[in-house]
């Protein structure tokens, strides 16, 4: 048997910024190290970058192009000899990067046969002088004298004690009454599943500090009240939230004081009261663009726990992908889950050839969602409508108007990717599915997004054309005719504001609203939703995801606000400009200390805070192909937002704070 060429060919890329002399531009080199030559190949690689469609490149020819996916052909006859190079620079992307990650991340060369080879990447580096890029949490030490005696995050609203002592072996919830006995059972499933070999949670014959509960019924759901004395704890609470926090508080105490007892001490006298100041305190995560299994989602639901978040935002599905079982409609995970060479969905964001992806099932879901609950989570399901839907539209093609001609294209270089308002079918599959996710998720909040439909969405429809000459007129639906081959290149929530994409999509929000309401439930929807003022603002709730301002007008039209602005509390954005830092930037860069300033609230009036929910952090996946680079971007980021959720403004401080970050569990790496 021959022995097969291992050495994968290698792709290097640099990106070069423009300058006076020259546009920006995108220099990919292949290098053959193997001992083989290769013909007849094209290369094809994927990554956050976008290229446009009226790019052109310099040493060979661009040829298919989805999104982030872009295939590059060489030059005719050409044979890439074992330790040559080929060259190619692009010239013409939908926008400027800013950072390592923003380039390819994954390659693969495709022959005729249909037969692909991995290509190694390496880092996309910057013309000019590169730091190494960064992975990973940055460490937070805990300082010999922290300027709070305990470590808690979020810190509580009310601390009054008089004594410390050494950390005990561990503790032991003595519960007798139901809601006490949730709590503690809740407490230790996520003790051991952060902190599984440190016996938070343990027996008195080991040496574990007697908890006491008492139920008081004057105090709110998720309140609680620690009173300590030298040979045990109690805690008030009205029920299981309040007492499972409590539990929480203790944990965080106690591990500070076990892991730095040089730096934290355990109370042995006095008290601790504290309730939220936030009723929505949450996390966004986007699952379409990388896929998480069940066990990181338990885990990371488990970190949420932790820092007394209590909603969870699951956005299901996107143009990349669909991740929710749907029984009615069983192609939305044999081909929506999924992308590979050769697939509905080709390789995107850095994945390869190979197929990859994959879906919840609902029985996974039930498991997930049971977890949630008792550790006081309530979990919103998103499937975003009517744009977005690539990977919907990949499976159940009829939901397209057959006559359609023409095309527009979303911020993310997908086309024609928007649900079609004027066809029945369109409704017929939304209500279905949306039935199916009611059954899943008891909490009954469905979040529709309604977000970044294109200026140019259905421009080439006849059937959304003939709808939106009914609804508004000959005239406007003339205009909206006129937008054809439309590119949004800009994150913008009011692109389509006043627009026949707008009218449309206001049509097609009241309608589905209209169902979940006869179904018992709230919608959400990202901050577009508010287009046409047609949603019922008493059955509804906005995320507000473009700046502070922009929210507060919103609450001041009497919109019910969840406060999650880009610039702040997207998760996904870098920590600086430095293109050593990974992640995102359209939206700016934000330091863990810049997130935990941010006040979500500036400038509001009384009247607005009124309508305001709570905050959100947000998680985009695009950048986070390196788990290493997830944590990065999250953690203490989150913990940050965690504590604007929790705590009051006057008693917030970042150097207490950052004393005690280094004690929060992280997703991937040890905490």
């Amino acid at each position: 048997m021959p022995v097969q060429d291992l050495h994968a060919p290698t792709l290097e890329t640099v990106w070069i910024p423009a300058t006076d002399a020259h546009p920006m531009a995108y220099r990919l080199t292949l290098r053959n190290d193997g001992t083989a030559p290769f013909r007849d190949f094209r290369l094809c690689f994927s990554g956050p970058c976008q290229v446009d469609a009226t790019a052109t490149a310099e040493g060979g020819r661009i040829g298919r192009r989805l999104s982030t996916f872009t295939e590059l052909l060489p030059p005719d006859g050409l044979d890439l000899a074992p330790g040559a190079s080929w060259t190619v620079t692009i010239h013409g992307l939908s926008w400027p990067f800013r950072h390592w990650t923003d380039g390819a991340r994954g390659a693969y060369l495709l022959f005729p046969d249909g037969s692909t080879r991995r290509v190694a990447t390496t880092p996309t580096r910057r013309m000019g002088d590169n730091a190494a890029p960064k992975r990973g949490v940055d460490p937070y030490p805990v300082p010999t004298n922290p300027p709070a005696p305990v470590s808690i995050i979020p810190w509580p609203n009310h601390v009054a004690l008089t004594r410390l002592g050494p950390a005990p072996a561990g503790l032991t919830p003595l519960a007798e009454d139901a809601a006490a006995k949730g709590a503690t059972e809740a407490f230790r499933r996520l003790a051991e599943a952060l902190f599984a070999v440190e016996g938070i949670v343990r027996p008195a014959e080991e040496g574990g500090r007697p908890v006491y509960f008492h139920v008081s019924e004057d105090l709110a759901a998720e309140a609680h009240e620690l009173v300590f004395t030298p040979d045990s704890v109690s805690i008030r609470a009205c029920g299981q939230a309040g007492f499972f926090y409590g539990l929480v508080t203790l944990g965080q105490i106690w591990r500070g004081a076990h892991h730095f007892p040089h730096a934290y001490g355990f109370p042995t006298e006095g008290r601790i009261a504290d309730a939220p100041a936030m009723g929505w305190r949450g996390l966004h995560l986007d699952v379409a663009r990388r896929f998480y299994g069940a066990a990181e989602i338990r885990r990371l639901l488990a970190i949420l726990a932790w820092n007394k978040l209590n909603r969870f935002h699951w956005h299901l599905c996107d143009d990349e992908a669909w991740r929710v079982e749907i029984d009615a409609y069983p192609a939305l995970t044999e081909i929506g889950a999924w992308r590979g060479e050769g697939l509905a969905i080709p390789p995107l964001l850095g994945s390869g050839a190979e197929r990859s992806g994959g879906y919840y099932s609902k029985a996974a879901i039930r498991d997930i969602v049971r977890q949630a609950r008792d550790f006081g989570i309530e979990i919103v399901p998103e499937i975003d409508i009517p744009g977005h839907c690539h990977a919907l539209q990949m499976a159940i093609p009829e939901l397209r108007d057959p006559q359609e001609r023409g095309s527009y294209h979303s911020v993310q270089g997908f086309a024609d990717n928007c649900l079609n308002p004027a066809r029945e079918a369109t409704y017929r599959v939304v209500e279905t599915i949306l039935a199916e996710l009611i059954a899943l998720f008891p909490f009954r909040t469905i979040h529709i997004g309604a977000d970044e439909v294109p200026l140019g969405a259905w421009s080439g429809s006849p059937e959304a054309l003939e709808k939106l000459s009914e609804i508004a007129g000959k005239d406007a639906a003339e205009a909206h005719a006129n937008r054809l081959n439309v590119i949004t290149n800009t994150h913008g929530a009011d692109a389509i504001e006043g627009s026949g994409a707008a009218a449309l999509q206001a049509v097609f929000l009241k309608r589905v609203q209209a169902f979940l309401a006869a179904q018992g439930c709230v919608t959400g929807g990202w901050q577009e939703a508010a287009h046409g003022n047609v949603i019922d603002k008493d059955k509804a709730y906005l995320c507000g995801w473009r700046d502070v301002a922009a929210s507060a007008a919103l609450a001041g039209e009497g919109y019910t606000m969840v406060v999650c602005p880009g610039q702040a509390y997207y998760l996904d954005m870098a920590h600086t400009a430095d293109w050593d830092e990974p992640g995102a930037s359209w939206a700016g860069a934000s330091t863990p200390e810049m997130t935990y300033a941010f006040d979500p609230v500036a400038g509001w009036s009384a009247a607005q805070k009124a309508k305001l929910l709570g905050v959100q952090a947000c998680i985009w996946s695009e950048p986070m192909l390196d788990r290493a680079v997830f944590d990065r971007l999250v953690f203490p980021r989150l913990s940050a937002v965690a504590e604007t959720g929790w705590t009051c403004p006057e008693h917030k401080s970042w150097a207490r704070f950052k004393a005690c970050a280094g004690l929060m569990p992280v997703l991937y790496a040890a905490p």
